[in-house]
Order: structure tokens, then sequence, then C-alpha cells
């Protein structure tokens, strides 16, 4: 069963994202054990005095058993980041149904002890419903209810995770996740984020920033790889009164190994595909002042079509440097501050033989469309002889570092 969540925004009115639906691992469906309609003393739904009002009392006579819940029946602004557990004593536990407007409690049920295999939704009332037998039959059902505190967005961090769901990249592609608000606790939350391979490969969590995390393998992904990412970070303590909005699962898989190297000196481009060369195509790259940055780039974006300003990487309009073009053709991102491959028709005379650019790699218009149909998400681009370096923060600069210095990016190093 899936829902949608409710908050209060940030500008006071209703925002709604989705809910993900509830585990089918977990016992949910209550067994019903008996025809009795009793449910005994202190199975209500008021509120009671302490912890030991969470208690159901037995139906019978005799060592009837026992259910203690970890929440006060009657609580109000229980801390999402609660995990609900049911245990009984003198018996065993039957059943445990955990509902909500904001959709059913999934859980593992195993013999004396229920676990929530969720954190609580903010703002809502949760109804508990569990069973319990005792050895010679004896039934005990115990009913509570508690509500949770509410958040407004400013108190909750949505995830957004590339690559999309189902696509295919580039071996060199990370998983890169953001958050729209700070993460100061990363201990907390990396210890709910996973990403698990067919072929395993082995890797680590990397924090660029408290908004932003990613994950690479110690090496470039194997060809044909099937990637799963989990974030299990819904109701997760973020730090600062902040919490997870959404826990976030997606797939991708990695395609061929499409590797370009650009040397600076020769201004030449050689591309291989599974480590076949395909084309050398010449090249310009950055002139004296705009030097293009040797190390390894990896594809963020592909555009057929992009105006390209100055102005956007730092260049005042009408300075010697200036340029504005509607219409630069294919266009592949390489990094956050401005760096692409892209039709330059405009230094075809310069390509192979001298840097001329802003720091952009020029092609000509063939061999930037030819380039573009080749490449995705994720493809590697290495380049070397120039002065200036990349560094791990520039884009998807994550192998720019060995993998033990990237490991030391983890908070559970």
């Amino acid at each position: 069963m899936s829902a949608r969540r409710v908050r209060t925004s940030r500008a006071g009115k209703t925002a709604t994202r989705p809910l993900l639906a509830a585990g089918s691992t977990a016992v949910l469906a209550l067994t019903l054990l008996g025809c009795s309609g009793s449910t005994g003393a202190g199975s209500g739904d008021g509120p009671g005095d302490g912890p030991g009002e969470a208690s159901g009392a037995p139906e019978s006579a005799g060592p009837a058993p026992t259910i203690d819940l970890n929440v006060r029946r009657g609580a109000s602004g229980v801390p999402v980041d609660t995990r609900v557990t049911a245990s009984a004593r003198n018996g065993e536990l039957k059943a445990v149904e955990i509902t909500s407007p904001a959709g059913d409690l999934a859980g593992a049920l195993e013999g004396t002890r229920f676990t929530a295999a969720d954190l609580l939704e903010p703002g809502t009332t949760y109804r508990v419903r569990a069973v319990a037998l005792g050895a010679e039959g004896e039934r005990t059902v115990l009913r509570s209810r508690f509500s949770t505190a509410d958040l407004t967005l400013d108190q909750q961090t949505y995830a957004s995770v590339a690559p999309l769901d189902g696509e295919t990249v580039g071996v060199g592609m990370p998983v890169a996740v953001t958050f729209d608000r700070p993460v100061t606790d990363r201990a907390a939350f990396e210890q709910h984020l996973e990403v698990t391979s067919t072929p395993a490969q082995r890797g680590s969590w990397h924090w660029l920033s408290d908004s932003e995390v990613h994950w690479r393998p110690k090496a470039y992904w194997q060809p044909g790889t099937r990637v799963q990412v989990d974030l299990g970070i819904n109701g997760v303590a973020a730090g600062n009164g902040i919490y997870g909005q959404e826990s976030r699962s997606l797939s991708f898989r990695v395609g061929e190994a499409h590797i370009y190297r650009v040397d600076g000196r020769s201004h030449q481009m050689k591309v291989f595909a599974n480590g076949e060369l395909l084309r050398t195509i010449p090249v310009t790259l950055g002139k004296a002042g705009f030097t293009t940055r040797s190390g390894t780039k990896v594809i963020m974006g592909k555009d057929e079509t992009r105006r390209m300003s100055s102005e956007t990487v730092g260049i005042a309009a009408g300075s010697a440097d200036a340029y504005d073009i509607d219409d630069v053709r294919w266009a592949m991102r390489l990094t956050t501050s401005g760096e692409f491959i892209h039709a330059a028709p405009w230094s075809v005379g310069s390509q192979g033989r001298d840097n001329v650019s802003h720091g952009c790699t020029g092609l000509s218009t063939e061999d930037a469309g030819w380039l573009y149909e080749l490449s995705r998400r994720g493809d590697v681009v290495e380049y070397t002889g120039t002065d200036r370096q990349m560094t791990v923060d520039n884009g998807y600069g994550d192998w720019n570092v060995d993998f033990a210095q990237y490991r030391r990016g983890s908070a559970l190093r």
C-alpha cells in the first residue's frame, strides 16, 4: 500500500512528497486466534500514566502472557526516529498490527519480539494491536495508540540521487547524493546508505560537504554491472533537529567502458571503447590564464545545444575575453566550474595545434557530434599535459584521489 506524506511547507502551505510502500517481508496482518471478542482489562485506547500502561492484560486466569510496548500508550510528540518494538513475557507474540493515516508500519515478528522495519512519520497517530499466546493457549490482546511530533519541511532533509533509476551510465559514474538540508550527523546517516552491485565491487562513501556525499568503487565499474542504491533515511536524525524525510531506492546499469584520453601537449584526444581505439581527434584546450585542468573527469550531463556566457565563469561582459554564444552544439559538462567538451567551429584552425579556448575542450562540429552520440553520463575523460590539477569536489571528481584517501572521506572510516 502506498500513501502520500503531507507537510507544512516553508511558506505555510501544504506540501506533499510520495511515501515509499511498506516492506513486504515484515509481518503486518493480524492472525485471528479464537472467537472471543474480549480484549481483557487494560487493553482500551485511553492514555495511561506510565510505561506500564502499555502492557496488555490476560483474558483468562493463570500464567497468561504480558505484552510490552516501548512507546507509552497515549504518548504525544513521539520523536520520528523511534523504532517501535513489542515483546511478550510468559508467551509468544502471534501478531502485531500498527496502522496510521500515513500507512501501515511493517515489521519483523520473531517469537517473543516484534521490531518495526521503518521509523515513524511526523504528525501522525498510530494505532497498535498485538496478540500473544501462553504455553497453554492463554491469550492476551494489547491495544494502544500514540502520536508523533510534527515537522515542517525545514526540519526534514530530502535526498536527490544521481544516476536516475533505470539509467545506463559510464564506468566512472559515482553515486551522488545531495541533501536540501545539511546533515551534520554524517555517521548516523551513512549507516543507512547502501550500495550493492552484481558483480560485487568494493567501494566507499565520501562526504564532500554536509549537503553532498558520493560513493565510488575502488576501480572503474566493470562494464555490465548492475547497481542497487538504498537510502534508508526516513526518520533518521540528521543533527540540529533535522530528520530524513523519505527513504529512496533505485537501480542502474553500467554500459561499455568509454575512456577518452586528452593530451594538452599534443592537442589530441584518443577515444577508447572497451580498450579499443576508435578515433583520434584534434582538440584545443584552455589558453594561458584559462588552463584546462589535468586529471580524471566524468561526463556529468549532455546538451545538444547550449548557451554559453563568459559571465557564468566570472568573465565580465565587455572585457577582452568576454563571450556569449546562444547555440553551442554537442556540449557535455565535465566540471561544476564550467569545463565542457563541445563543438567549436570557430577554432578548427587551432585544433590539434594550439590551446586557444577559455578552458573547454573544443572539437570540430563533425567530431563533436560523433563523440556526443557515443557518450553517456559517467564516461571518463582523462587529461594530461597541463599544469593545473583537478580536485575531488569539482563535479564528479571522485577519481582524482587514490582509494585509500577517498575512504578517509567516509564518516564510518
